[in-house]
């Protein structure tokens, strides 16, 4: 603003205070039922939202560039946003304008980013959202063993998942490939840092630097045990002076930093052990198109696409983490294995379970909801229809023969008690809003039974009223009318004017009709109107302390989330093995790979039936050897393949080899 501007109003004060507040974030100022943009935000949004740019103030010599919408078209807008890459910034009013006095009060109630949604409006409900931090320590950090070292750590805060590791610089590219944030934050240094400066945001990750004071090692550690209420986080697996639990606390102070409320389901902090699972390069994984093809980017054409047979959000994520991510724990793969080749065998087991879970909700991300005091009633409402769901599930669980299905089945919180809270409370179909009204139970709360009584009794009394009136006037067409500016009235047609009583009082003349009101209809009007706001309020209230309640069993709702989501990924492997004719591989820690009559299973699927051709592999120590079988009617788009490589060939190593038949399981 220049000296010759006009002194800005309060309103236009206080939105300029929260935009300093604010740097980088477009700020949306809430102002009656619209969201404003104003100067330079209003001009990109404008351009990125396709709004009208218009101004304000426009009689004075500097107009101010304004937009907005609709306060209801937020999510819808901020969907736009968030995937042009840009942060927003949501201020909202936090009283009730009609008991305010003077200027509404506004906060802003949350900074939203890329890798800090948590409206399911603006999720992929199929795909993870994870949110990244790099830390790259300068120098020696105290630790030796971490000399070299860098901290990654990641969230998905949508669903609570928090995971930290320290890893060689080389491999940096290679494991943001694997976990694909959409947002990364790294220090924000005065040097560039060589093991910062190469990030790659091809695949559409938006980095964020953060303040160098964010990365101190002692504060990024207090953050992390006032956040978890503990003295030492050896209880959780982690070295507290690694790189990758500096990484953590920087990436936790920024998610309070923008959340601006209640974190509880990032209730731990785990270390992501890559001895465990297979390590693959970004190269590698573009070109395996494993969860996404190489060309668009898309889920269709992936080896995802074609194996999800999934029937829950949860589970269709989980698939997706498992091929990102495959085991070479042997026995952790035998345990898998175990339970797909237990529903293989058990058809009628396998579609029972895929049953039952198939009108689930997505638990983990409901979860999330009620922790951040975000949950709708009606996410608490879906939550309880989950929670319907389980004892039928784990009774079809009980009594399997492989061990992870006996694990998950006693893992399977039924949380009776916290159905039965919520199902007592709540209607049977709440209203999306809370300040909808309308939406606890009738006989829950003997306070609100006899608001509401007194509320419809008000308005029985005012239809019996508008009848003794128009009898004792003689005024057949007279009737009980209500506005927000008179509230209740009596409207008389001009042509019956005359047979207005004296106790009438006028209040409006339209052009056919007159208004009045009388003393005892504005005495009921405040015991009606008064009656409905209390048991607004009351509503809200109830509807807060059953939101809390159900927060305190956040952890129980997590890990019964966590068990759907797997048990719906082993029964969609079983699924898929039988629609697909697969067979179980032998696995091996030789140095092997033994594959008969293979078939691509991206190719074999997308490919006309009997098109494709099965193909024997074999890689060992000695030799490695790809035949591809002669088609019995035509030939195979497929070149044909015959190559050896001498015993003295390098052939690449790997924990675990599967031996596969053309046996059918």
């Amino acid at each position: 603003m220049t000296d010759a501007s006009p002194k800005p109003t309060p309103m236009m004060e206080r939105y300029l205070e929260v935009k300093r507040q604010n740097p980088g974030s477009l700020l949306l100022f809430r102002m009656g039922d619209f969201y404003e943009l104003f100067f330079e935000d209003a001009e990109i949004a404008s351009k990125a939202l396709g709004l009208t740019l218009t101004s304000r103030d426009k009689a004075s010599s500097n107009p101010i560039p304004m937009a907005g919408f609709p306060y209801h078209q937020l999510d819808n807008y901020l969907q736009k946003l968030i995937h042009a890459g840009f942060r927003a910034a949501i201020c909202d009013q936090v009283e009730d304008p009609k008991k305010a006095k003077g200027l509404v009060k506004r906060e802003v109630t949350r900074v939203v980013t890329p890798g800090t949604i948590t409206d399911d409006a603006l999720l992929d409900p199929q795909r993870s959202n994870y949110l990244a931090c790099v830390y790259a320590p300068v120098g020696r950090i105290g630790n030796p063993s971490y000399e070299g070292k860098i901290g990654l750590a990641w969230l998905e805060l949508s669903d609570g998942r928090f995971l930290a590791t320290d890893i060689p610089p080389s491999q940096l590219a290679d494991e943001l490939a694997r976990i694909h944030p959409a947002e990364c934050l790294i220090p924000d240094e005065e040097r560039p840092n060589p093991h910062t400066v190469g990030i790659s945001t091809a695949n559409g990750m938006v980095l964020t630097p953060r303040p160098i004071w964010n990365f101190v090692p002692n504060e990024t550690r207090r953050t992390l045990k006032e956040h978890f209420g503990t003295a030492t986080l050896e209880g959780f697996g982690v070295d507290e002076d690694s790189p990758g639990v500096t990484a953590a606390g920087a990436l936790l102070e920024y998610v309070r930093e923008t959340q601006k409320s209640a974190l509880g389901h990032i209730s731990r902090l785990s270390p992501y052990d890559r001895g465990k699972t297979l390590l693959i390069d970004e190269a590698t994984r573009r070109s395996l198109e494993l969860t996404q093809t190489l060309r668009d980017g898309k889920r269709e054409g992936s080896l995802l696409g074609v194996m999800d047979e999934t029937v829950t959000n949860m589970g269709s994520r989980m698939l997706a983490e498992w091929l990102d991510d495959p085991l070479t724990d042997v026995a952790a793969i035998q345990q898998r294995l175990d339970a797909v080749e237990e529903f293989v065998r058990d058809t009628s087991l396998c579609d029972g379970v895929r049953e039952q879970l198939r009108p689930s909700y997505d638990m983990r991300r409901l979860t999330a909801r009620v922790a951040t005091g975000r949950c709708s009633p009606r996410d608490l409402s879906s939550l309880c229809a989950t929670l319907a769901l389980l004892p039928a599930l784990k009774a079809k669980l009980a009594g399997r023969r492989s061990q992870r299905l006996q694990e998950l089945e006693a893992g399977l919180e039924l949380c009776p008690d916290v159905r039965a809270d919520v199902e007592a409370a709540l209607v049977d179909d709440p209203p999306l809003q809370i300040t909808d009204g309308g939406i606890i139970r009738d006989g829950y709360h003997a306070e609100l039974d006899e608001l509401r009584e007194l509320a419809r009794g008000g308005k029985a009394w005012i239809a019996k009223y508008q009848a003794a009136e128009s009898q004792r006037t003689g005024i057949p067409n007279l009737k009980v009318g209500f506005n927000k500016v008179f509230g209740y009235y009596l409207e008389v047609t001009a042509a019956h004017a005359s047979k207005v009583p004296d106790n009438y009082t006028r209040k409006q003349t339209l052009k056919n009709q007159e208004r009045y009101i009388t003393p005892e209809l504005k005495e009921y009007e405040e015991k009606v109107l008064g009656a409905e706001e209390r048991a607004v309020a009351l509503e809200q209230e109830l509807f807060q302390a059953l939101r809390e309640r159900v927060n305190r069993e956040c952890g129980r709702l997590q890990a019964t989330a966590a068990v759907l989501a797997e048990v719906d990924v082993l029964a969609a492997l079983a699924t898929l093995a039988v629609r697909r004719r697969y067979c179980r591989p032998e696995i091996t820690t030789d140095p092997l790979l033994d594959l008969r009559e293979s078939r691509h299973p991206v190719l074999d699927a997308l490919q006309p039936s009997g098109e494709f051709v099965p193909n024997d592999v074999v890689l060992g120590e000695s030799r490695v050897e790809c035949r591809e079988r002669k088609p019995p009617t035509r030939h195979s788009r497929l070149s044909t393949l015959d190559c050896r490589l001498s015993s003295s060939s390098p052939v690449p190593t790997w924990p675990a080899r599967a031996r596969t038949s053309g046996r059918r399981r």
